[in-house]
């Protein structure tokens, strides 16, 4: 498989190959998160910027950049107007370690950030749109907004759990899945490395090479995104798609073959054509992907199916957001189309945090063997978005007016930005709760069917009926795969019913002091864990039990009911485990009341019969 078959989850089964995977995902970690964590900085110390930004054909189409008018930004100041070009031939990286070389990787290819104070001397091209000649540019602080640092301080948080999330996968479930994620994850997370390359222009090669190594990680995170696509969620690559998997090598080639291209610009070649090749490239790879995990839901099972939904759910929310963020950001393509409007920094910061909801539910779907429907949390993230969206467009357009007469220190903008963040929660917590009453009508007509359930437990004549009504109308209501009710015998709690979705030669009784049971038969309903069920013989695939719900009071426990996951494959949700444990709580009463009227009966006809067989045996002789 060549280079991606080369990942270190694949290697022997040696502690040396082990280890070394290991030693290999902890420096890319720590390379990944050397891009992101250090933007953190920029809370309290801004980077500085030249107020333009150019495309990899040298063309100026922005000379406000972050500064809240364009007459601060030293861009405009010099002279420079949109459509100036920079003479990329006379500025090209020969030799490399020069300032100039420095200045054209810092000023090319989109929007760029700098460390404050830092000179620049640019060369602009003849056929310039305003004049020819150089223009010598200092660096600026651009000014603080507490909006964008809001936004910052998210993209690098979600960055770095993106990152630690990756490689948890990976030092959980080493294999090429979890390792073509890894790869992708690194590359193309929330956070942004803007500090990072500030730092590094310092030293124009070291600056080169970083770059030369960005796109060579983009053409292997590519490959491992389909490579991804290709094993979720069981790492198995089904026989249709081999030969794809065996041709990711030769992709990731040709990519990164087109973006080194595209940095000839640095030594003199416009490259702008390319640079949008490669990102189109990208995207119609992010197409294929979805693609393809549409495709291969016909090979899985319910249970694996839902797993995917939450992969391709993901796929359909960030990756459109991290095409546009990469797009406007890298390109001049936005301004063209738009006739010079530029996207600010705050608006791209917060389409890549959107892409962070694509790693979140990859890693949600990779580590659980069983998902709820996704629906839930995308509806609870489009109310985040509504309430999130509203407050942003304002805030984008007006809070420079309505905080320019406020002046407060980093440090206080930064508390301001906690309470914001507080409060958005505390209102998305509360909105939430009150509109998923309109959505969850199907819970709604769950909490009617267990309501009548609950009064015919109530009104059941003897433990056997109980049985019944606990095995079969969940499992009718919620349509589940499975379901059995095990009532307590001495020692051991035995199945008496035949239960659905369990056979004759399935277990009939489990001992109460089993792991399985240990310390958890007295308590409320729990999630089986799965590998205590390769112990015994209970369902297993789409009818294996998911969930345990004792039976019980404060005194004793009764019964056990165990339940499998929706028909659909889907696992149950909070609603609805609460449901079961409050039918439970019912059951518990209904046992008690059945073992009662049970001994009542006992004890009446002891009574009627204790007159006959007390009176005096008759006299003889």
């Amino acid at each position: 498989m060549g280079v991606l078959g080369l990942l270190p989850g694949q290697w022997g089964a040696d502690n040396r190959g082990r280890l070394l995977g290991r030693f290999i995902l902890i420096a890319l970690t720590i390379y990944g998160l050397a891009m992101v964590v250090p933007d953190f900085y920029r809370l309290v110390r801004p980077l500085g910027s030249f107020g333009l930004t150019a495309d990899n054909d040298g063309l100026i189409f922005d000379v406000q950049g972050q500064f809240r008018e364009i007459s601060d930004s030293p861009a405009w100041q010099a002279g420079l107007r949109a459509g100036d070009r920079i003479d990329l031939r006379a500025m090209r990286c020969v030799p490399v370690d020069t300032n100039v070389c420095a200045t054209i990787l810092a000023v090319r290819g989109g929007q760029q950030l700098i460390l404050p104070g830092r000179t620049a001397e640019l060369k602009l091209a003849e056929s310039s749109g305003h004049f020819a000649g150089r223009v010598v540019l200092v660096a600026q602080p651009t000014p603080s907004n507490w909006l964008r640092d809001l936004v910052t301080f998210l993209d690098q948080l979600a960055g770095v759990l993106v990152v630690v999330g990756a490689a948890w996968l990976v030092w959980t479930r080493p294999g090429r899945m979890t390792w073509g994620f890894f790869v992708y994850a690194m590359q193309f997370n929330p956070g942004q490395d803007f500090e990072f390359y500030a730092r590094l222009q310092q030293w124009p090669t070291a600056l080169l090479a970083q770059q030369i190594a960005d796109c060579v990680l983009q053409a292997a995170g590519y490959a491992g995104f389909v490579l991804f696509a290709l094993r979720v969620p069981n790492d198995h690559t089904e026989a249709p798609w081999r030969p794809l998997e065996r041709a990711l090598p030769w992709l990731a080639v040709g990519l990164c073959a087109l973006m080194l291209l595209s940095m000839s610009s640095a030594f003199g070649h416009p490259t702008e054509t390319l640079t949008r090749a490669g990102l189109i490239v990208g995207f119609f790879i992010s197409a294929f992907v979805v693609y393809i995990l549409l495709a291969r839901r016909k090979y899985l099972s319910p249970q694996d199916h839902q797993r995917l939904r939450w992969v391709i759910w993901g796929c359909l929310i960030g990756l459109p957001a991290c095409m546009i963020a990469e797009i406007a950001q890298v390109t001049s393509l936005p301004a063209r189309l738009s006739g010079g409007l530029v996207l600010p920094e705050d608006a791209i910061g917060l389409l890549y945090l959107v892409n962070g909801v694509l790693c979140l539910f990859v890693i949600e779907a990779i580590r659980r063997p069983r998902v709820i429907n996704v629906s839930i949390p995308l509806r609870r993230a489009t109310v985040l978005g509504l309430i999130v969206s509203a407050p942003a467009l304002f805030l984008h357009e007006q809070a420079n007016g309505i905080f320019e007469s406020i002046e407060l220190p980093t440090w206080g903008w930064f508390i301001v930005a906690w309470i914001v963040v507080f409060l958005i929660s505390r209102l998305h917590e509360h909105a939430v709760h009150f509109l998923e009453g309109w959505f969850e009508l199907g819970l709604r007509r769950s909490e009617e069917r267990f309501a009548e359930i609950s009064r015919l437990v109530l009104g059941a004549k003897s433990a056997v009926e109980i049985d019944q009504l606990l095995a079969g109308a969940p499992l009718h209501a919620l349509k589940l795969a499975s379901s059995a009710v095990f009532r307590q015998d001495g020692a051991e709690f035995r199945r008496e019913e035949g239960g659905v979705g369990w056979t004759r030669s399935m277990a009939a009784a489990i001992d109460a002091k089993s792991p399985l049971l240990a310390d958890k038969s007295n308590g409320p309903p729990f999630e089986i864990d799965p590998d205590l069920l390769r112990e015994v013989a209970f369902p297993a695939g789409p009818r294996q039990p998911v969930l345990a719900t004792p039976i019980c009071n404060q005194l004793r426990c009764f019964a056990i009911a165990f339940y499998g996951s929706h028909d659909s494959g889907a696992d149950l949700d909070s609603p609805e485990r609460e449901l079961i444990g409050k039918l439970a709580a019912t059951a518990a009463v209904a046992y008690a009341k059945v073992e009662v009227d049970s001994l009542r009966e006992r004890i009446a006809v002891l009574e009627r019969e204790l007159p006959r067989n007390s009176q005096p045996a008759a006299r003889t002789g």
